[in-house]
């Protein structure tokens, strides 16, 4: 395998949040990973979660030399971020690779900001969906699992960038349960990246946005928490509430739920939802919302 160079296009992230920001209670104020140099003139790509809201971000060389960088665009529906250094990284651009030719049993590596390099093989490409309303048509699953995967690269056989690490997860095989890392493929950046370097963001409408944490469990989407001061915990909705329609149409499964309710209407519009409460059904009205409203906007420069 043939990934040695690409090593050194692969930095550090450490960003710092302020402490009244949305994702402060969720995700931190002090988040750490990794990210990759996409181009020349120092843009990296990272997953967005280590950036968003960040009023100040570093970037650290392979050599530990430390750059101080921008939060320059957050995707909600990919989960990419990218981050523009402030100084020189002088370090050479990782290629992209196709994700969509790579295959199940595939050998891969995962390496982060600081070195470590786990290699790895391809055990699934399939949906994923996110707790957070977050859904991925294909996303790859790696094994074994990297200890430090958020917005560590995931290398080909050739060198090429295939995906930048997002979660760690327990994915059952049979009878065994194995330690996975779940990636955002690369295919995913080239159709809005020019969007993000021009707008911070893709161009298009917002998806409607509930706030509501979620988790399958046999089948029934399950409200795990509500986010405060948020659509779905303004309608009422509570922790324990099973989902069962969005509008007219049952849902089947967190995906179903999701694709119903982003088919429902615009970001603003009111879906009515249906769930079951303590063996009894309600109907709520939740005003939908833009995420991006709630969270502190990246400068663009």
């Amino acid at each position: 395998m043939n990934f040695g160079p690409a090593l050194q296009s692969i930095v550090g992230v450490r960003s710092s949040i302020p402490e009244d920001a949305f994702t402060a209670a969720t995700l931190g104020t002090r988040r750490e990973g990794s990210g990759v140099v996409i181009r020349d003139n120092g843009l990296v790509l990272t997953i967005g979660y280590l950036i968003t809201e960040a009023e100040d971000v570093w970037l650290t060389t392979q050599t530990g030399r430390v750059v101080p960088a921008h939060a320059l665009a957050y995707d909600q529906e990919t989960g990419f971020g990218l981050v523009q250094a402030l100084d020189r990284l002088d370090l050479p651009a990782m290629e992209f690779g196709a994700a969509t030719q790579v295959e199940i049993g595939d050998p891969v590596v995962l390496a982060d900001g600081i070195g470590q390099v786990v290699q790895a093989s391809i055990v699934a490409k399939q949906e994923f969906a996110g707790y957070w309303e977050y859904l991925l048509d294909e996303a790859i699953f790696t094994a074994p699992a990297h200890p430090a995967w958020g917005g560590a690269a995931l290398i080909g056989a050739d060198g090429r960038l295939l995906g930048i690490g997002s979660l760690h997860l327990q994915m059952g095989r049979g009878e065994e349960i194995s330690e996975v890392n779940m990636i955002v493929p690369i295919d995913l950046l080239p159709p809005i990246l020019n969007d993000l370097l021009a707008r911070g963001g893709a161009d298009k409408p917002p998806r409607p946005w509930l706030g509501a944490f979620s988790a399958e469990r046999n089948g029934d989407v399950v409200v795990m928490s509500v986010a405060e001061g948020g659509p779905a915990a303004q309608a009422g909705m509570r922790p324990g509430d099973i989902i069962s329609d969005v509008r007219d149409g049952e849902i089947d499964g967190l995906a179903d739920f999701y694709r119903k309710l982003w088919a429902s209407g615009p970001a603003g519009s009111e879906v009515p939802i249906r769930v079951v409460r303590n063996g009894r059904e309600t109907w709520l009205r939740v005003k939908s919302a833009d995420r991006g409203s709630f969270l502190r906007k990246p400068h663009l420069q």
